[in-house]
């Protein structure tokens, strides 16, 4: 018998409430101990709440406390809300790979990066980082948790995690029922030709499963490795998008990155794809090739 959302929350949460206890079990010291406390408390305050309102504010509120500066932005369409903002997810890329990958994100507090209205609003200096938690609700991110300065990364991804739990175990509203159709009058028309059959499936529903599996490892490999760049190498970048030569100047991850993707997937995969590749170009070159300059070597074959 296939399990319910509800024993699904309850299954996560006895997970998470492992972690920490085990936490608490190994902190030293009052502050760590208050710290296990505080996520405790949080936990048992998400599980009650009624509906995605009120687990959002529940959220929101916790994770201030694990943070110098967060905010809660709710997803609608292509931008993310809440009650200070509208950002377009094309103006903020880590927003946007947290919604598209489901997976956390770092990145540099700067506009290219998190968008200039939020660097703005929350007043962020070049130095500081942003850390994106999504919410992951039926493999789907209604919501997001953006925090900066020093953040408690492993609480808030917690407490993340347990909010996703929570909204996936409360049920939808019932769609509301349609009006019922108005009488209108028939007119027959000649008969048409059959329609042609539908097209072939597409390369990707054609791979085996094993080999999707690989596909979506390399994904995470080439985000990883871009967001490291990002992170580790943020005044390399910026000076490489400046002077069209991101590849001369990154030319030491880039290569290695680019060895290690080549061993790990392209050896074990014939179709695959170089993502890593992509990703350079989307989240480092800003979606322009011409910005990783004329020694890169282009993509890997």
């Amino acid at each position: 018998m296939p399990r319910g959302p509800r024993q699904v929350l309850e299954e996560r949460v006895s997970q998470i409430s492992d972690e920490l206890e085990s936490l608490f079990e190994s902190s030293l010291g009052v502050a760590c101990r208050e710290l296990a406390e505080q996520l405790n408390q949080a936990v048992r305050r998400l599980r009650i709440a009624p509906d995605p309102d009120e687990l959002c504010a529940t959220l929101e509120h916790a994770a201030q406390r694990f943070s110098t500066g967060s905010a809660l932005f709710r997803i609608d369409g292509t931008q993310a809300v809440n009650e200070r903002i509208a950002v377009p997810l094309y103006t903020a890329p880590a927003l946007a790979a947290a919604t598209g990958t489901r997976d956390p994100q770092i990145a540099a507090a700067t506009a290219g990066e998190v968008s200039a209205a939020l660097v703005a609003l929350f007043e962020h200096t070049p130095e500081m980082r942003a850390y994106v938690f999504p919410l992951d609700v039926r493999e789907r991110v209604p919501a997001l948790i953006y925090c900066w300065g020093t953040v408690q990364v492993a609480a808030i991804e917690l407490l993340a995690q347990v909010a996703s739990a929570v909204w996936s175990a409360i049920p939808e509203p019932e769609p509301e029922p349609e009006p019922p159709p108005q009488l209108v009058t028939i007119t027959l028309a000649p008969p048409v030709a059959a329609p042609e059959a539908p097209a072939a499936a597409s390369s990707w529903d054609a791979m085996t499963a094993g080999e999707q599996e690989i596909h979506l490892r390399a994904q995470r490999f080439a985000r990883l490795k871009a967001a490291e760049m990002r992170l580790y190498h943020a005044e390399l970048v910026q000076t490489g998008r400046a002077r069209r030569n991101l590849y001369e100047i990154l030319r030491q991850p880039i290569d290695t990155a680019r060895e290690g993707f080549r061993a790990q997937f392209f050896s074990a995969c014939p179709s695959m794809v170089d993502y890593l590749h992509l990703e350079l170009t989307r989240s480092l070159a800003n979606d322009d090739t011409d910005l990783l300059g004329n020694t890169y070597p282009g993509p890997l074959v």
